[in-house]
Order: structure tokens, then C-alpha cells, then sequence
């Protein structure tokens, strides 16, 4: 059965927050949102449902990503956005949710400061793809290529001439189906400082011409 493709919505908010932490575990069980914040698994899951629903339209945003269903179950998605929008809006975002529950937005910010040391900008003219997640039942199907290149796609008719997107080290599975999509390396960082912390030696930039 091939997914129906459309616009996330708020209704999506449980599934994008266990995606968005999804996706940043990878294959090492432990993202950016939880060395940050450092809080419970049922508080980190919070936090990131109210991430996806924020006034601020960051690339954690419903706004901003698209679903996959499978038989009217959402079964895979993706975030997409221009790249020179990803940083600015993704701080307020934080600063949002975190003001809301009466988190110490610095301490957020200084654990999460370990990231600088892998992290590529890459093309800031580039239409950033981020946040891809397949549920385990549902991967192996092709429905993270379709994601993709409905992406791209939208991509190309915002008048973006370039697409990329980074992933840990390691994560052979994500990479593999990067490249099935087009993608190509463009350039990895590494840091000893990110491998303690993560598990994963640093990061991986592919892209693609739209």
C-alpha cells in the first residue's frame, strides 16, 4: 500500500514528539533533547509535545512537517525548512517551552552546548530536511523515500536549488536510505567531547541537487 502524504497538524503532536526524539537517538538511544534538558523520559516527551505546538514555528513545529500514513495510521515523518530559519527559531522555541514550565533555560542551553563542536551549518540558502522517523513496524517499506522526495519536492517550489540534511555517525540504516534518495556526502565532523556524551563520534552532512 503506497502512503498518502499530507501536512502534519496538531492532532499530530504525540506522534512528532516520540519522532523528533526518535530521530535524534538514532541508533545510540540518546539525543540532543535529552542531554539537554536533562529530565525523565515522560518529562523529555513532554517538553517536545509542547515543542510541536508552540507560537514559535521552529523545525520542531507541526507546521513545518509532513506525514505519512499507512491505512490512515501515521506511519513516517520529516521536517522541512529553510536552513537559514532552522537555529533562530529553534532557540525561541525553547525559550518558549521552557519559560512555560519554569525550566532554567541556561542550564538547557549549556548542557545542550556540546553539540557546537559536531554541528555543520552547511548552505544556508539550502531547504534543510530534518527530524525523518519511520515507526519500527512500518520501516523497511519505502515510506521514508516517498517522505523524501515529497520534501524535495517541496523544496523545488520554494525556489530552493539545493537539499541536505545531517545524521550521526554511524546510523547505517538512515544513511543507506539517504543515498537510495539522492543524497551525497558533503562533509562529517567529529568530536571526542560529542562521542562521550552521544555514543556517536560526531556528524554526517549529505545533500542533493533539487
Amino acid at each position: 500500500m503506497s502512503p498518502v502524504i499530507r501536512p502534519a497538524s496538531e492532532s499530530d503532536a504525540d506522534f512528532l514528539a516520540w519522532a523528533i526524539l526518535a530521530s535524534q537517538r538514532g541508533h545510540v538511544g540518546r539525543g540532543w533533547l535529552d542531554i539537554a534538558l536533562g529530565l525523565s523520559d515522560t518529562e523529555t516527551l513532554a517538553f517536545t509535545r509542547r515543542l510541536a505546538l508552540t507560537q514559535t514555528r521552529s523545525w520542531w513545529h507541526t507546521s513545518k512537517f509532513f506525514v505519512a500514513e499507512i491505512g490512515g495510521t501515521a506511519a513516517a515523518t520529516l521536517c522541512a525548512l529553510p536552513m537559514s530559519e532552522a537555529a533562530a527559531s529553534a532557540s525561541n522555541a525553547l525559550q518558549e517551552v521552557g519559560a512555560d514550565m519554569g525550566l532554567d533555560i541556561a542550564a538547557i542551553r549549556q548542557r545542550g552546548s556540546y553539540v557546537s563542536e559536531c554541528w555543520m551549518a552547511g548552505d544556508q540558502e539550502a531547504w534543510l530536511i530534518e527530524h525523518v522517523a519511520t515507526r519500527p513496524d512500518h520501516r523497511g517499506r519505502g515510506i521514508a523515500l516517498a517522505l523524501l522526495e515529497h520534501a524535495i519536492g517541496a523544496g523545488k517550489k520554494k525556489g530552493r536549488a539545493k537539499a541536505q540534511l545531517t545524521f550521526l555517525i554511524g546510523n547505517d540504516s538512515a544513511e543507506k536510505t539517504y543515498l537510495k534518495a539522492g543524497f551525497q556526502f558533503a562533509e562529517e565532523k567529529r568530536g571526542l567531547g560529542f562521542e562521550s556524551l552521544t555514543g556517536a563520534p560526531g556528524f554526517r552532512r549529505y545533500e542533493r541537487e533539487i
